[in-house]
């Protein structure tokens, strides 16, 4: 019996024309899909800006896997249009009283083929490492508990610009240089507390570095010297090694990302900090900007390492394969803080309950009738 999956009539291709010839078949648009994140990929390693690029991009759609945020971004890019800023199928935008224009192009992103789970442990298909793409679902539930993923299909989407109808507010959250979103720093004190860290701010600090993260006694340390913006930019940087980087980080190991490799862990560490700041309004550009820049560099250097090292079973030896995997584990994590931070932006998705929002900086999508629309209820989906 074929495994049951989790398609639904929530997407069209196109509305109104159509391109002439055939249609690609699934498999030939799942191939297509692919090659175009490796392209990206490729491109990101050899093009200076392009990981900050991905890491902008993944600040706005937040609550996308690492894989379908590089692939929305690529296929934007292509149309000569600007970023996408919220994301949805075709029926999802018809529950927001939004209709997708006539001749509109659908993007497409990856979205899992599901069956039931067997019961049964397989260590082999245990042990592999998850795609870029696997973890855009966020939460737990018992049916999911109880699925597992058996392929990949692809999924047609649509961005709020290529929608009409009911208005709808986007929010982009700006803080003043210098400054912090109330609430930001206790956010992420709460999400350290949730992996079991406690935070402390100290004057006199481990080796003299702004931060550093004790594994062994569960503690983070941070400078009490910085100002606000500052602490909560290391904060959320120990956040990441926190994420990733613990004793028990096999995945990261495998990818060259950890002790042995501490550049690669570095940059995946202010990664995660610049993605959960821009998300919150906060831009690090200038600060971040030489960990960002030596991205391509230590990838490259992780996998040089490799190939002239002693070689190990399943351990990768490309650096698109470090690079997906870097991606993963980055957006992985930034969601995961984001989730607990909750900034003012909506991840890229819409929402399904219905939220009075009043933002002092955003866009108005759709015809207004009057300045009142900017402050109108607003239908909103986060699952």
């Amino acid at each position: 019996m074929a495994p049951t999956t989790n398609e639904h009539p929530d997407s069209k291709e196109e509305v109104g024309q159509h391109p002439a010839g055939p249609r690609p078949s699934s498999e030939e648009r799942l191939a297509g899909l692919t090659q175009q994140l490796q392209t990206l990929l490729e491109n990101a390693i050899s093009t200076p800006g392009r990981w900050h690029m991905l890491l902008d991009t993944s600040a706005t759609l937040w609550r996308y896997s690492g894989g379908n945020i590089a692939l929305l971004m690529a296929q934007m890019e292509e149309r000569g249009q600007q970023q996408p800023l919220l994301v949805a199928g075709f029926r999802e935008w018809e529950r927001h009283s939004r209709n997708v224009l006539k001749g509109e192009h659908a993007l497409w992103v990856l979205a899992p083929r599901t069956g039931v789970k067997n019961t049964e442990a397989n260590p082999e298909t245990d042990a592999k490492p998850t795609p870029a793409v696997s973890n855009q679902a966020s939460g737990n539930s018992k049916e999911t508990d109880h699925r597992k993923i058996v392929g990949w299909r692809a999924q047609a989407v649509f961005d709020v610009s290529q929608t009409e109808g009911q208005p709808i507010y986007i929010p982009r959250p700006m803080v003043g240089t210098g400054s912090t979103p109330t609430g930001l720093w206790s956010s992420l004190v709460k999400f350290a507390q949730t992996r079991g860290f406690i935070v402390e701010q100290s004057m006199i600090q481990y080796g003299l570095s702004s931060g550093y993260t004790d594994f062994a006694g569960h503690k983070i340390q941070i400078g009490g010297w910085q100002d606000q913006q500052e602490r909560v930019a290391v904060l959320a940087h120990e956040l990441g090694h926190v994420c990733l980087h613990g004793p028990d980080d096999k995945l990261g190991k495998l990818y060259g990302s950890g002790l042995d490799h501490r550049g690669l862990a570095e940059v995946e560490a202010e990664s995660i900090a610049y993605t959960v700041l821009r998300a919150h309004g906060i831009d690090r550009s200038a600060q971040s900007g030489s960990y960002l820049a030596g991205w391509a560099d230590q990838v490259v250097a992780v996998e040089q390492s490799k190939l002239t090292g002693p070689a190990t079973a399943n351990e990768p030896t490309s650096r698109l394969e470090i690079a997906r995997s870097t991606l993963a584990r980055v957006t992985s994590a930034s969601r995961a803080i984001l989730e607990v931070t909750q900034p003012h932006n909506l991840g890229g998705k819409p929402t399904t309950a219905g939220v009075a929002v009043t933002y002092e900086y955003g866009d108005l999508t759709g015809p207004a009738a009057s300045h009142q629309s900017v402050n109108a209820a607003l239908n909103l989906d986060v699952s």
